[in-house]
Order: structure tokens, then sequence, then C-alpha cells
């Protein structure tokens, strides 16, 4: 917040944000035709579009003051996009201008009352947010003057030519020395005290407490060649100050870091163990299977570069103290004690081989799976350390963007060392310093609480130049990727971009290197993104674009990309520069999945990539299954509509170059791969101003989605259809996750770390709880049948725990994993053709499971399906022509049913292991049956290991584990949602919990409490009131199941969260609404709607021989009825004798798009509001009709119609039904709109 004033002595209160897309109206409103002489005639929205930075100043009203538009190239077209640096050395060699510390305005508007102080304050926070900006350079015609704002800030320098026409136009410039300026740091002294003190108390007391009031004066004193402390000083007066020491504990580091990539932090040494011989070939398999190949290679270097010349050092060094005087020399700070710019030891420290770690080293970036075995060995480094450590350091929150001017007067002071290295406790918000840190990997096996950064010396050269590749430029590069996995792919495609300019399908290339100090650190491969139209209509790309103000050649497509990790702090720089030279608006990298059989699953591209952390995930589009036969030449275009193999797409453009992330290093914990985990795991990797570097899965799986089952095959178990395989696809999680493969076998919650089956431990600092229920391996009641003993005569075993051997022939099916062992236990035992198998529950899932068995190849006559008791009158299904049709097709496929039906023994109470028989009772006589295989679908309940872990961690547990509403158990620190919860009792609904509700939304609702944690940008959480702290949250998604029943009918059962009533009773209530039902379900055509009393589809049951859409129709779901078409008018009018047919009707196509929900939202809003100013808004008639503060002598319907069609309404609802239709052509070209015919 900043104070201006304005000449006649006005105070407004102003902060500056990034510039939105609704500020365009008040930007345009601002525009003046001396602001149109100065900047041209602009598009202010294509501007903005295209602009890396842009800033609205605001004041405490949220009014717009000024707004001013920065992009790194000329306006006026006086020199090409990717070639302006040589036009303006050529105007002033003095100036050392640079792409990387030069922007150029393209707008400045501003409230002329307060013009000058907004331009001051803009240009204030420009310097600020980009630290390695010198330079702000303003063209204007040549004839005109800048205006009583711009000239107090900006100083000419020269005129230039256009290029397209004869005008000069002038030029001026702005230096950062006026608004923000560079530090002077200086060796500390004792007066700094009383400087230093009161920022040091504003940020911490602990260390006043500890160590005394004189702490930092005592410190300041013992400087001595190990120890030394140095201040930033404004004006003589110190505002920031840094303790550096050159002891470090390099034994503790190399115990808890995997420092490989930076060679230990140590100097090379003869003696040196890198590797061990024996475990070689282990160790690159096993960095095979951990290493994302998206994302780059982790294997340590086996060697570095031999010393170069001292010629060429001399050379480096030249260039260095070049350009550091250079930028000296244009800094508002003089002092005659400043050291002169650091040599760089050797060529060998900025080794290629870094290249390969780069951003690794953030761990969420790659699944880090714990081995069952792990690997032993770790390099031993017999050379001196090489590196120093920040021990203390604070600066003045008004000039902590210039943390980084510490950098290159402490590594003066250790003239032997090239690593500066920082640990922090991991909770520590990432401050401005440490953003040019490179994070390093822990070890699985540490357990310090603290997060280490390294940052090498040569991080310090601004010399860096991003150019297109050369044929000369091979050698480096390949010396760059030597190590790295694809390195062979890279070169290929520099090969294609040196001899022909394009890939051996046509599509142009384009290769770009990073070059510092005459040495490649950096390679990027890009080509024209030649699929931008399936991009377009199956991401949501315009989340962060205005597509159409892109051309197609503007969009990239991100091959390769790798850095050398000391330049990690330039990586957007290399992305923004990329989009300029390469005359890109916008870059698009594609993450594949590699799903096989085992544990362990990691994306899998054509391509690397060391930058995702700098790009932004794009979250899938949801698409329409179009009736295409039925389309014919009104169907959506090939390129719309194919089917390629899925990706999840990440994406960065000009205006995300310059905007930072806020990053969340906070260890958040989930354990279980649920709907509910898998759910609140996607909403945090998608929150795409936010970087989680934390966040760790425990799953005895690993992440789902590996489609160990062909597509095309019958599935053992129903589904939610919350996720599928293709969707684990599209979000590629194993991206942005860490993944331990493991059982949680206890919680610590003094350490704060869960225990895992393996003795391992895994830290936290929030536990989310997420692992739902599961199947258990059934307790027989041990009854001998021989005694024709019934159901009442035996004992309860329902709450009992088996705890013998489970028989190998044995399955609970509760993952895809299951399922495939199951599969494959009967290919490799001949079950498809001998022996019998007992299903035994009366779930939907032993129906799925029946089919499966069935489609399979097993005889009918050979499966028996034993039902237990039903715990309730309501069965899985709840739709007795739906049961009736499942249970003619089991009797017609030969299945034996077997109703209340206890288990009583296996193998007559022999050895249970293997299986051979199983006996039960039932109400009247027991009977036995054979067994080769045994599928146990009893009701689910919470693991066993699962509940002892909570209840020895003293969490409160009441036959579920009890939460409160935000999701909180008895501990602060662990959260639990999902089936494996229940609400406290002092809300009083025992009956309501997780369950009833959608998991995927149960999940969303979890991440968007955490949120609060995290996000600075959301509003506050109020606490809500008094009388309403008891209510349970009641969540709107639909509760779904479906799946394939025997006789191979496809059913789809869709439904509003409720407390489970039978069919029957909810039909007798008489608020019940509307039954529509079309078809049979014994010929398989059944479809069901029930239309509740507020005529809005609640329930939606399908069952069908043919395979059917079932994503569309879940969009049907809480829909009125009158948007059908007028649904229930027409099935009263029998004029629906099939619904099936009915909603593929290409009417009907636009409720299934995935952004109609916005058009819904956007002519509630024009109905809402108050378009004339004599009327009311269509919605205030609707309620004072409803109040009867009017009576109209006409119906209150044709009433409201009349008014409709007569007012502006009518037409506003038209125009933005008309832009909806025509924005998304693409998708719904079935439809017409003006113009088109």
């Amino acid at each position: 917040m900043s104070v201006l004033t304005s000449p006649r002595g006005k105070v407004e209160v102003v902060h500056c944000r990034r510039t939105e897309s609704q500020d365009v109206y008040c930007i345009k409103s601002l525009i003046r035709k001396f602001t149109c002489k100065l900047f041209g005639k602009l598009n202010i929205i294509y501007l903005l579009e295209k602009a890396n930075l842009a800033v609205t100043l605001c004041n405490d009203k949220e009014e717009i003051m000024a707004q001013a538009t920065f992009l790194d190239y000329p306006n006026w077209n006086v020199a090409k996009q990717d070639d302006w640096v040589s036009v303006f050395r050529e105007l002033d060699s003095d100036i050392p201008c640079t792409p990387l510390n030069t922007l150029f305005m393209h707008l400045f508007v501003a409230v002329d009352e307060y013009s000058v102080g907004c331009c001051k304050e803009i240009l204030r926070t420009v310097y600020k947010a980009v630290p390695e900006l010198h330079f702000i350079f303003l063209i204007v015609p040549s004839y005109m003057s800048l205006g009583s704002t711009l000239i107090t800030v900006f100083d000419q320098v020269g005129n230039i030519p256009c290029l397209t026409y004869e005008e000069d136009f002038a030029v001026h410039m702005c230096h950062r020395h006026s608004h923000y300026p560079q530090l002077h740091v200086r060796k500390a002294r004792v007066e700094d005290h009383d400087d230093l003190m009161p920022i040091f108390m504003r940020y911490d007391t602990i260390l006043k407490e500890t160590y005394g009031e004189y702490f930092l004066a005592e410190l300041i004193e013992a400087q001595d060649e190990e120890n030394h402390a140095v201040v930033c000083e404004v004006e003589g007066t110190a505002v920031g100050f840094m303790s550096v020491c050159s002891r470090v504990n390099m034994q503790l580091l190399h115990e808890c870091f995997d420092l490989g990539p930076f060679h230990g932090l140590c100097f090379p040494h003869p003696d040196d163990v890198l590797e061990s011989p024996q475990d070689l070939s282990v160790r690159r398999s096993q960095d095979a299977e951990l290493r994302s190949s998206s994302q780059g290679s982790q294997k340590i270097v086996e060697e570095l570069q031999e010393p170069v010349s001292p010629d060429t050092m001399e050379n480096i060094q030249g260039n260095i103290a070049r350009e550091a005087a250079s930028e000296e020399a244009l800094t508002a700070v003089h002092s005659g004690n400043v050291s002169e710019p650091e040599d760089i030891e050797k060529l060998s420290d900025i080794s290629t081989g870094y290249a390969q770690y780069h951003h690794v080293s953030s761990r969420s970036l790659a699944s880090l799976i714990l081995p069952e075995e792990p690997v032993h060995f770790r390099p031993i480094y017999r050379g001196a350390s090489a590196a120093f450590c920040i021990q203390l350091f604070c600066i003045d929150e008004k000039y902590e963007a210039r943390s980084l001017d510490f950098m290159n007067f402490v590594f003066s002071l250790f003239s032997d060392k090239n690593f500066c290295v920082i640990s922090l406790p991991h909770l520590t918000p990432e401050f401005f310093l440490i953003q040019n840190f490179v994070k390093m990997v822990p070890f699985n096996t540490c357990t310090l609480e603290q997060d280490l950064y390294v940052f090498h010396r040569a991080g310090l050269l601004k010399s860096i130049d991003i150019r297109f590749a050369t044929l000369l430029d091979t050698p480096g590069v390949e010396n760059l990727v030597s190590t790295l996995m694809l390195n062979k792919s890279i070169l290929e495609d520099l090969d294609h971009y040196n001899k022909a300019r394009k890939d051996p399908d046509g599509t142009p290339l384009q290769a770009f290197v990073a070059e510092v100090a005459e040495q490649i650190v950096g390679i990027a491969v890009i080509r024209n993104e030649m699929d931008i139209e399936y991009i377009r209509s199956h991401y949501n790309i315009e989340d962060f674009i205005y597509f159409s103000h892109h051309q197609r050649e503007e969009h990239g497509h991100m091959h390769h990309f790798a850095f050398n990790p000391i330049f990690r702090h330039y990586t957007k720089f290399f992305l923004k520069e990329i989009l300029r030279l390469g005359f890109k608006s916008c870059l698009y990298y594609r993450v594949y999945p590699k799903s096989r059989e085992g544990k362990f699953q990691n994306p899998y591209a054509h391509s690397l990539t060391s930058a995702l952390h700098y790009l932004v995930p794009v979250r899938p589009r949801r698409q329409i299954v179009y009736p295409l036969e039925k389309l014919g030449i009104n169907a959506p275009s090939k390129a719309v509509s194919k089917d390629p193999m899925s990706y999840a797409l990440n994406h960065t453009n000009r205006k995300l170059t310059l905007e930072p992330k806020i990053t969340v290093n906070a260890k958040i914990i989930v354990v279980g791969a649920s709907s509910v985990g898998i759910s609140f795991l996607e909403t945090l990797v998608f929150c795409s101003h936010m970087k989680f570097n934390n966040l760790t899965l425990i799953s005895t799986h690993g992440l789902p989605g590996k489609k160990l089952l062909d597509t095309e095959q019958r599935k053992f178990l129903a589904s939610d259809h919350c996720f599928n395989d293709k969707d684990y696809a599209l979000m590629s999680l194993c991206s942005w996750v860490n993944v331990v493969v493991g059982r949680m076998t206890g919680i610590d919650r003094a350490a704060k770390h869960v225990v895992l089956s393996t003795d391992k431990i895994v830290p936290y600092d929030h536990l989310i709880l997420c692992t739902g229920q599961q199947y258990q391996v059934p307790c027989p009641t041990e009854a001998d049948i021989s005694q024709h003993l019934t159901n009442r005569e035996v004992p309860n075993s329902s709450q009992r725990r088996y705890t013998g051997k489970v028989p190998r022939n044995h399955f609970t099916l509760n993952e895809e994993e299951d399922c495939f062992k199951a599969l494959t236990w009967i290919r490799n035992n001949s079950i498809t053709t001998e022996g019998n198998i007992i299903v035994y529950g009366n779930t939907i899932d032993t129906y799925t499971t029946v089919e499966t068995l069935l489609n399979l190849g097993v005889s009918g006559s050979r499966i028996h399906l034993v039902q237990p008791p039903p715990a309730s009158t309501i069965t899985c299904i709840n739709n007795y022509s739906v049961e009736s049709a499942v249970a003619d097709a089991l009797g017609a496929a030969g299945v034996t049913m077997y109703r209340d039906a206890i288990l009583a023994q296996w193998n007559d109470g022999l050895h249970p292991d293997p299986i051979y028989s199983a006996s039960f009772t039932t109400p009247t006589k027991p009977f036995r049956l054979q067994c080769s295989m045994f599928f146990s679908f009893c009701e689910k309940n919470v693991d066993y290991e699962t509940f002892k872990a909570l209840n020895d961690a003293c969490l409160v547990y009441d036959s579920r584990l009890v939460i409160d509403t935000n999701f909180h158990t008895n501990d602060i620190a662990i959260r639990a949602a999902g089936s494996l919860t229940k609400f406290s009792s002092r809300y009083y609904s025992n009956e309501w919990t997780h369950s009833n509700f959608s998991s995927k939304e149960v999940g969303f609702q979890l991440a968007a409490a955490m949120l609060h944690l995290f996000d600075p940008t959301l509003e506050p959480v109020t606490e809500p009131p008094a009388n309403l702290d008891r209510l349970i949250p009641m969540y709107k998604g639909a509760k779904i199941q479906g799946g394939i029943l025997p006789g191979s009918y496809h059913y789809l059962h869709i439904a509003k969260p409720a407390i489970p009533t039978p069919l029957e009773v909810q039909m007798a209530q008489p608020n019940y609404g509307l039954e529509l039902v079309t078809g049979s379900a014994k010929n398989g055509t059944y479809f069901r709607i029930h239309i509740n009393k507020y005529k809005m589809v609640e329930t939606i049951t399908c069952l069908s021989r043919e395979p059917f859409p079932a994503s569309n129709y879940i969009r049907l779901f809480g829909q009125h009825e009158q948007l059908l078409n007028n649904l229930c008018a027409r099935y009263d009018e029998n004029l629906i004798t099939d619904l099936y047919s009915y909603f593929t009707e290409p009417w009907c196509l636009a409720l299934f798009h995935d952004r109609f929900i916005d058009l819904r939202k956007e002519l509630r809003q024009i109905l809402a509001s108050k378009e004339e100013e004599d009327l009311p808004s269509i919605e205030q008639l609707a309620h004072q009709i409803e109040d009867e503060e009017i009576n109209p002598t006409e119906k209150p319907r044709q009433y409201l119609k009349r008014v409709f069609e007569e007012s502006i309404y009518k037409t506003l609802v038209e125009r933005s039904t008309l832009d909806y239709l025509h924005y998304n052509r693409y998708h719904l070209p079935m439809y017409a709109w003006p113009g088109i015919i």
C-alpha cells in the first residue's frame, strides 16, 4: 500500500496488482487523444494478451487509477522483435541493455490528477517484481513531447528510424536507480546494531531471548577468516544483514541429501568414489525406474571436465568484469570499497554435467518411490569443501526483492569457494533470496527437518545469451546432454534443425541454446504446434489465453528443454526468449503416460523438459459423446472428434513469463489412492498460481490408472464414474506427486510422521487420511453343517475379524491390481474350463464380477452366487425392474443363486489353503459347494491395520474415524475424508456420512478447505454464526454407480445425495414428483428419469444391452425438464418412446457441453440485473409477484413472459446464447446462427 497526494491535496491509498481482463473497459476510459498519439491506436485486449507484464494501480475502493503495459521488444516497429538489441547498441553503446535487463513500455494511462504519482508507483513495482530489470524504454514519435507525467521519469537517449515508413522516433529511458536501486553491500560494523535490531525483532524474538539483547553486536565483533557478517545499506542506514561461515558439516549433508549432481559440494579428488562397480547395473536400472523421462535425469556425474587453459580463464574473467562494471557504472549506489567482481575458479565448476539435475531438485516433479531394497551405496567425496553457508539472514521487507545483491559480495569473501548453501525449516515461506537457489533432493532415509538450497557463484553471471542454435553448437550441446537418458533424441532433433529447419514430417523446427561465458548451458527444441484445434477443444487453455488473439503459427510445441541448474533462476527468461525469438506466444508441453504391470508408474514422453514447474498444468475438458452417424455432415471436424493417445498438457505464454508462483513446501501426505484422495491431489495440482513441492501419496499399489486390464475388457468392479484410466493419463499426477508404495501401520502424532509396513517413516506437516473402506476376508462361523444347523442357531460372525492365513485362491477385489491378480489366477489355473467359482456377497460388485467371469468364458453352471442375509431392506440396485432382468439373465446363463446364506466353513474346518469346498448355513438347510476360486464381497469395512494405526494414535474412532465439518480429526494436523469417516455425534446426523456424497466432490471440498492455509489470494474464512456451526455440509454433486451386469446389461444409476431408502417408499411420498420410463429392462432398453416436485432431474437409471454415453447422461442431472425441450409435456403427449434416441438428437448436445453451465450462469445474471432504469429486473418482478406486491391481471407466468419479450432482456438473452454457440462452434457445429444459412 502506498499513499498518493494530488496537487490539490487529495489523498488516495493505492496498491498495484496484475492487470486482469475485466480491467479493459476502465483502461479504455482512461485513454485520451494524447495517449493515442504517444503509443498509437491499440487493441487493448490484444496488447494485454501479448504483454510480458501488465500492472494496474487501484485505490482502496478497487477503482482503477492507472495502468501500464510492458513487452520485451519495442513498439512502433522501430526494430524487429527478434533483433532489437543491435539497434539499441548502435544508438548508445554505453547502455548495456540486454533482453534480460530491458523492457519496453507500450502503454501508460492514468487518472490525470494523480498521474505522476501513479507512474512512479507503477515503475517502482515493476522494478521490484523483476529484479534483473535495469532499463525501461519508451519509444514515441520524435515530434511528440512526453507530456507532464512521463517526462518526470524518462530521459531521451536518441532517435531511431521506423522500419516500415520514413519517420523518426525518440527513444527515452528510465533507469532502475531512480526507483528501486541496487543495494550497497559492505562488511558489518558494530554501530549497525541499532539499525538492524528492529528488523530482527519484527520477524523473530527467539534469538534475542536465547543469546541476549546484544547477540548481533557480538556476532559482528566475532568476525574472522571463517566467519563474516555483511550488511546492505540505503542512504547510510543498514536495512539487511547476512552472516556467512566457511565451516559446513559436509558429512551430514552427504548423509541426508543427494549432492551427486554438484559433486558433493566438494572439489574433485583422485580418490573420490563415485560408483560401486558391483552395483552399477543395479543402479542404472533403478535410475531408469525412478527418473521421469519428461523431466530429466538424476544420474550422478561420473567425472567433471578437465580444467581449462589459463588463456580461456582470462577471457572469461574479463567478460565477467566488464559485465559487472557496466552495471555498476550505471547504478546510483557508488562506493569505493565495493569488491571487484569475482573470478570463476574453473569452468569445470559450471560443468555441463549439472544440467541433468536441473529441477529434479524439486521432489514433486517425479514419482519418488521407496524401493523395497534400498541402495546403500553413496558416493564418497574426499576433496576439500567447496561451499560456505549462510547462518543468519534478514532484510527489511521493503528491500527484500534486492536480496541477491548480497551474493556477489559474500562470494568475494570466500574466493576459494564455489557454492553457497542455506538450510531452512521446510515450512519457511520461500523468500526472494532462495528463489534463486536450487533446492536439493533429500534421500529417502533423511530425517533432517530442514531443506537444503544451493547457489553456485556462476549463477551471478548476467551475460546469459539465448540465441538460435548453429552447427558449431553441436559439440557443446553433446557435452551438455551427454549424461541424459534422452540425449540421442535431443541430438537427432538438433541435427534435423541444423540440416533442414524442419522435422522429417515437414513441421517447422526451432532450436535455441543458452550460452554463458562461451559455454552452452541450455538447449531447447520446439516445433510448430500442428494440433492446436484438438488442444483447444480438449484442454482448458482458454483459462490462460484469449485464443482468437493468437495466430496458428504462434503456438509452439516444446520437445526438449535441458538447462544447467546453476542458472535455474533464469529458466523463465529462457522461456521468454524462446517466445520472443521464435515469434511464438504460447508453448505447450505434453506428458504421455507409460502404463505397465508392476508397482511403478512414471510419465513417459517423446521429449525431455527440466522446466515443468515453470509451466502450468492445463485441465482437460469434458467431452461430448457425439452420435456421429446421426449428425452426418453436421458432426465436428476430425481434428476435434479424433481420439489420439491421451496426454497431460502443460503450458506457458508471454503473460506467464514474469508471473511468480506461490511456493508451498509444507509436507502434505495423502494416505490412500481412493477417489477422494485423487480428487484432493488433482485440485491442488491444478492450482496454476501455486507450486506444491511436497505432495506425497502413500498407497498400497501407488497411483491408479496403470491400465492393467484391457480397455475393452469387462471390469470386475462397478464404477463410481469419478475417474477412469483416461482421466489419470490426462492428469499425470505422477509428474507432481511423490508416490510411496506401502501400507500405513502407524502414526506418530508427536513426531509427526507416518510409519509404513516396511518400518520406514514418512514425515508430514498435514496428514490427509482417505483410505476408504475395503472388502474384508469373511470370518466363517465354524458351524458344523453335518448337524443341520440353520442361521438362527449359528453365532453372528459379522463383527469378527478373520485372523488366519488367507487362502491363495480367495480373492477380495478392491483395486485394479486385485482384479489383475484374480484374472492372472484364472488364466494360469484353467479356471475357465474346470472347477467351481463361488462369488459371496450382495453388493453390485458381485453382479459385475459374475458378468466378467461369464465374459471370460467360464460356464454359468460353474458359477455360484451366494448372497448373505441383507443388512437392510435396501438392495444394492434398489430397482425391482432392473433386479428382475438381472435375475433372469443369471438364470438364463445357468448361474446358481443362493440367498440368505452364511459362510460356515472352508474345507469342512480343515486347513483352508487352498479352498476346496465351502459350507453355508441358510434359514432352512445348509449346503456345501466345491470350490476352485472364492470371491468375497461381504460388507466393506475399515482395514484392520488402518484402524489399529488410528486407534494407537489416539484419534477419536467411533465405528469410523470421527471428523468435524472442516474435515478435522481431534488432531489439528490430521484431516480425513471419504467413507473412512463419520461426523461427530454433536451434529446429531449419524445417518449422513461422506459415503452419501460424490467422492470427487468431497475431495474437492477437502482441498478447498486446505487451500485457505496456503493461498493468500483467497478471502479469509469466516466463522459460521453460532446457530449454524452444528450443521453438516450438504454437497450437491450426483452420486453415481455403474457397470456391466449379467446379461451384458450396461447399467448406470445417477441420484442426488440422500439417505438410502427403498424406491417403493420414495415413490409413495406425496411430493415425489414424476417418473418417466421408456423401454423394458428385460429387453435392455430401460431408461428411467425421476423429475422432482421442482421439475428438476433428480434420478436417472439406465439398463441397456448396447453401450450408451454415460458421461452425457450424467450432465442431465440437476437440469430443469423444460431445458430438456419440455420433456414432461412431450412425454405426456406420447411423443417420446425411446429416451436413448431422444438424447441423441442434435438439439440436446449443447446440454452436454462442458461450458453450458457458464451460459446458464450468464443468462441468470442477465435476468437478475437491472438493465432498464424505470423497470425492475425479471428476478425482482418474480419476487414481487410471489410476495403479492403486484397483482397482474394475467397469469404470473404469462405476465413474466410478456414483460420479458417486450423488454431488452430478450435481446440480451438471445445475443448471449448466440455468442455461446458461435464461440464454441468447433464443438457445436450442428447449431445454426444468423449468417450461417
